[in-house]
């Protein structure tokens, strides 16, 4: 697995990606800082884990919203998004880095 150096509002991160798997990384990384600076310049909330939930809510809700081109459901893209977010909460709470 290949290793990512990305950023997330101004937050370093190390991320494992499969081979080939660069360009959606690179979009979910996209996707995840927008939402995250989104509510950080709202201006009503600071604290990084909380505008991170909030960011995490907030695509959650969307997919579950969307039918997916892939098959996949949304109750598997919750779950998936589920499993991701644990990494984040781990890496966070940790040396930053998400494998």
């Amino acid at each position: 697995m290949k290793q990512i150096e990305v950023q997330i509002m101004g937050q370093g991160y190390v991320l494992g990606c499969p081979e080939g798997g660069e360009a959606r990384l690179a979009e979910a990384v996209r996707t995840v800082d927008e939402a995250m600076c989104k509510i950080r310049d709202a201006g009503k909330i600071k604290a990084r884990d909380r505008i991170s939930v909030l960011a995490a809510l907030n695509l959650a809700f969307d997919l579950a919203d969307k039918p997916t081109a892939s098959g996949v459901d949304s109750v598997q893209g919750t779950e998936k998004l589920h499993g991701l977010l644990q990494r984040l909460d781990q890496a966070l709470a940790s040396d930053n880095q998400l494998l």
